[in-house]
């Protein structure tokens, strides 16, 4: 018998994360000291306490049952988050539904608000999730490019008047993956009334809020207006070290929160019970953790940023976000240069076009490794050839 897979299956092709991960193995069946700084996933574990009220939780035998939705306990956490973190004020019965994360929602929304066909704003570089659900969707991405002389912000007065009119959805990610720039309060002033005025609605997708290195990063949701046009993606895997949980939420607009809601009462029965009372436990009692956490990431950033300097590579130090986003140089395509940095050193790094075009000429680096490691990084790097 001939199985054919669908023809939708060609839009999910093996990605350059696979390639990587199958070139790491080979070099460290080899002999190769790898220091894998390629993929943004937290070391750290989270908060005792979420992990004790976890394994409370999970001896208890009627926690089993199937949750179906978020529980109003987390949707009052939530709301509580996010009246005292970034001032918006959120009904917990119709502007709150929890995800299995927030790629469960990011790749469902798009067949929420678009139909086959439709144009979906995208940053460009951007996180692959996005292709995702705009290929689920069957609509038509359109790349905003995300370049160095705009801050790293989509210019909206670049898109075309037809791609205007047709748009449905545009994504947003501040602060960004793989670019960590912040949005300005201007921008997100701007982005309401271009959606107001075309009929689009907007999904920010604000998974790294809590990592930050000086000024908080502004909620959308928070700017006048928002809640009219869009919804915002948050989630307690970079924030609390929770990403193995799969837990996350959109709040905003009530009648997409609604779409989203319906979707996923056909798709899943709800996260885990134990999990939603972990994740209560998480973001109510926040503050001492968010700032060690924000510490810890910013001694890495700092480690690793004047090193490569040091070693001769002039790389931005990030304002937010876990990744460094670094020009390569010249004459090395980024990918060329990520396998010749896996060769040379032993470090392995994201190419920045594998988050699209535009993010050619630069790599992702994550501060995802202890300062000591990101430290011998630095050491093997100097005493490569790259920089000299």
């Amino acid at each position: 018998m001939n199985i054919n897979l669908s023809d939708k299956m060609e839009q999910f092709q093996t990605s350059i994360f696979n390639e990587l991960s199958n070139y790491k193995k080979q070099k460290r069946q080899e002999g190769s000291d790898i220091i894998d700084l390629s993929i943004g996933s937290p070391d750290q574990p989270p908060p005792e306490y979420v992990m004790e009220e976890l394994a409370r939780n999970v001896m208890d035998p009627i926690q089993y049952g199937y949750a179906l939705t978020g529980t109003e306990g987390l949707h009052h956490a939530i709301s509580q988050y996010y009246a005292s973190g970034f001032g918006v004020q959120l009904a917990e019965d119709k502007e709150i539904v929890v995800t299995m994360g927030s790629q469960d929602g990011l790749v469902h929304l798009p067949m929420v608000v678009t139909n086959p066909g439709d144009i979906i704003l995208v940053p460009d570089p951007g996180y692959t999730a996005y292709a995702t659900g705009i290929a689920l969707a069957g609509a038509s991405p359109y790349s905003m490019p995300l370049k160095e002389e705009n801050g790293f912000l989509p210019d909206l007065d670049q898109i075309p008047s037809d791609v205007r009119e047709k748009a449905k959805l545009m994504i947003l990610n501040f602060p960004g993956n793989p670019v960590p720039s912040l949005a300005t309060a201007e921008f997100f002033t701007k982005v309401v009334q271009f959606a107001k005025k075309y009929n689009i609605v907007v999904l920010h997708d604000f998974a790294y809020s809590e990592l930050y290195y000086g000024e908080k990063p502004s909620s959308f949701l928070a700017t006048e207006g928002a809640k009219e046009v869009g919804v915002e993606f948050n989630s307690f895997s970079k924030s609390f070290n929770m990403a193995g949980c799969r837990v996350g939420y959109v709040v905003g607009n009530s009648v997409i929160v609604d779409g989203l809601n319906r979707l996923k009462s056909n798709l899943d029965y709800g996260v885990f019970t134990p999990i939603q009372k972990a994740a209560v436990s998480a973001i109510t009692h926040t503050s001492n953790f968010s700032e060690n956490l924000r510490a810890i990431y910013q001694e890495r950033r700092d480690v690793l940023v004047n090193g490569l300097r040091e070693a001769g590579w002039d790389v931005d130090s990030p304002k937010a976000s876990m990744f460094i986003w670094a020009k390569v140089p010249k004459p090395y395509t980024s990918t060329a240069f990520a396998y010749k940095l896996i060769d040379e050193t032993g470090i392995v790094v994201t190419p920045g076009n594998a988050f699209g075009k535009t993010g050619e000429g630069y790599v992702r680096i994550a501060l995802v490794q202890d300062k000591e490691i990101l430290s011998k990084a630095v050491g093997k790097l100097k005493e490569s050839n790259l920089f000299k």
